[in-house]
């Protein structure tokens, strides 16, 4: 989401200024930020401790905080950090330009949430498009999930309308993409209103944009279970242009934990989930999220954890251990784990997960599959690309490749990759 927000902030400029490569010829700095873990939000102000000396020497350059570090954290960002002239929140990043203009010493601090406005000033045209695009159909969150922060720094959750969806992905396809990953906070609760003035779901969403003749592929991500719907279950089995890919966050495998995180669904539910997405989309990558040490895990919740992992051999995983955030209810438990057992707990966890990967990389090894080609490898002749499947690949061509999009006979597997051979 961060990706397609900076995507968007720069489009809002292009028309008075250009991107520059090096702080050292900017006018101005801008920093896109996340506030989802403890770590992510100090980086930023490391970041901007580096500009001091750009700032000495350029009394015009401006910087510019933008995100959800600016929306959670607000003025206490300018007095923490003098070097920061501007902080927009997610919702306010159609103010960019008039900021960039203002010359004034001006100190900006815009923290309301308007999504509306802020969707209908960008407008659908798009100006920066590749082969695989994302598209923000929904923000904000209402589950206020005990660990979280983003009903705080996203909002309530808000739907955009499935017409502009259309022609925006319309206006990506028109400039080469073949691929639109659908982004929201809770993607799968979309209600969005469609041209006929009726709600219709993520399901009906998709319907719509399969019917735009270059888009041949559609993946939405991140989800909730409790917004797992059967429309989009059976969509999984039916529609040619979904991919056969699902991000579905579980968190925890006790049903304690997910009480006291808030989620609303046990474990026996998510797996009821996954056992209809497997009987549908036999092959089917899952991906989860996992928080590791939350306030209260104990060791027979860890291993719930474990048992819930190995029975549903995950294609994909992130996992992190917990990060206490200001203002949401967890922060108010106390944690008794240790650092060094979170630790353990992790790379155990870690351990399990990454030999899912590779045993499920490993089942296509001979296969062929069409790669979508996102750009240059780490050596001479290589490229990199993603499958339908969302694994990465690595392939070699002596030749210049003309085309986005080649076969591959995938002549081994990694934990984090498809090597492959051109066919």
């Amino acid at each position: 989401m961060n990706v397609y927000d900076s995507e968007r902030m720069l489009e809002t400029v292009s028309k008075t200024h250009n991107q520059v490569k090096s702080p050292n010829d900017a006018d101005a700095i801008l920093l896109n930020t996340c506030h989802i873990r403890e770590k992510a939000a100090e980086k930023v102000y490391s970041e901007i401790g580096k500009f001091s000396d750009l700032k000495r020497k350029n009394k015009k350059l401006k910087v510019i905080v933008a995100g959800c570090v600016a929306q959670a954290e607000g003025n206490a960002m300018l007095q923490r950090q003098p070097l920061i002239d501007s902080i927009i929140g997610p919702q306010m990043y159609q103010h960019l330009p008039d900021i960039l203009l203002d010359e004034s010493k001006k100190r900006n601090v815009l923290l309301d949430f308007n999504e509306q406005e802020k969707f209908s000033k960008l407008g659908a045209k798009r100006n920066i498009a590749s082969i695989s695009s994302f598209i923000t159909i929904q923000e904000g969150c209402d589950k206020f999930c005990s660990f979280c922060v983003v009903p705080f720094t996203r909002g309530a959750e808000y739907s955009r309308s499935a017409q502009e969806i259309f022609n925006e992905a319309d206006s990506l396809c028109q400039k080469g993409c073949k691929e639109v990953i659908l982004l929201g906070q809770n993607v799968n609760a979309y209600h969005g209103i469609n041209k006929n003035n009726k709600q219709i779901n993520l399901a009906g969403l998709i319907k719509e944009l399969a019917k735009i003749n270059k888009l041949e592929r559609i993946t939405y991500t991140t989800s909730h279970p409790r917004d797992m719907n059967d429309d989009l279950i059976e969509l999984h089995e039916d529609s040619e242009k979904l991919n056969p890919y699902l991000h579905l966050p579980v968190q925890s495998g006790s049903d304690d934990i997910l009480k006291n995180m808030n989620r609303k669904y046990t474990s026996k539910q998510y797996l009821e989930i996954i056992d209809k997405l497997r009987k549908k989309v036999p092959n089917i990558a899952l991906s989860s999220d996992f928080i590791v040490g939350f306030p209260g895990e104990t060791k027979k919740d860890f291993q719930d954890t474990l048992n819930l992992v190995k029975e549903v051999k995950f294609a994909q995983s992130y996992s992190f251990k917990y990060s206490r955030r200001i203002g949401t209810k967890a922060n108010r438990i106390n944690c008794m784990l240790t650092e060094e057992e979170k630790n353990e707990r992790l790379q155990v966890l870690q351990m399990v997960l990454n030999k899912q990967k590779h045993s499920y990389n490993k089942t296509f090894v001979g296969k062929r599959i069409e790669v979508f080609i996102k750009g240059k490898g780490k050596k001479d002749n290589q490229y990199r690309g993603t499958t339908k499947w969302m694994q990465s690949t690595i392939f070699e061509s002596n030749k210049h490749l003309e085309t986005n999009k080649v076969n591959l006979k995938v002549k081994s597997a990694m934990d984090n990759c498809l090597l492959g051979d051109l066919i």
